[in-house]
């Protein structure tokens, strides 16, 4: 079989697979399902998810580097002294160093990422109420 066969073939069982799918979807799919409910934005559960992550930031900013004079200190020792694993546990001390960083910043996404989302949803909320409000006033001064 040629590669434009098998290429053509590939791709009719790929149609026919989308078709299938769409074919078999829910006429009247549940809510909360796909297509189903609007977005549920529970304030309280995103709010103690930003609250953590922002705890986790604060305390991996000071516990993360715990050990990092220590390890400084033993790998110069361990070079002074002529021992090759002095190299590599400061390489090690590096890494981890970055890793913490990279973890901190990441918490730091999360929760300010929370935050933005939570302000944002209540502004989009007070939004639509002046607009509904409008309109319904508007509707009854006419």
């Amino acid at each position: 079989m040629s590669f434009d066969e098998e290429w053509s073939a590939a791709r009719a069982t790929a149609a026919a697979g989308v078709t299938m799918r769409l074919n078999q979807a829910p006429a009247d799919p549940a809510p909360g399902g796909p297509g189903g409910a609007d977005l549920a934005l529970d304030q309280d559960r995103i709010g103690a998810v930003g609250s953590e992550a922002y705890k986790l930031h604060s305390r991996l900013q000071t516990d993360g580097k715990h050990a990092a004079t220590a390890t400084a200190e033993a790998a110069a020792a361990l070079t002074r002294e002529g021992f090759a694993s002095g190299a590599a546990l400061l390489k090690a001390g590096n890494l981890w160093e970055t890793q913490v960083k990279t973890l901190v910043a990441a918490c730091a996404t999360v929760s300010n990422g929370l935050n933005y989302s939570l302000s944002s949803h209540a502004k989009d909320e007070q939004q639509l109420h002046a607009d509904f409000t409008a309109s319904a006033i508007d509707k009854y001064l006419k």
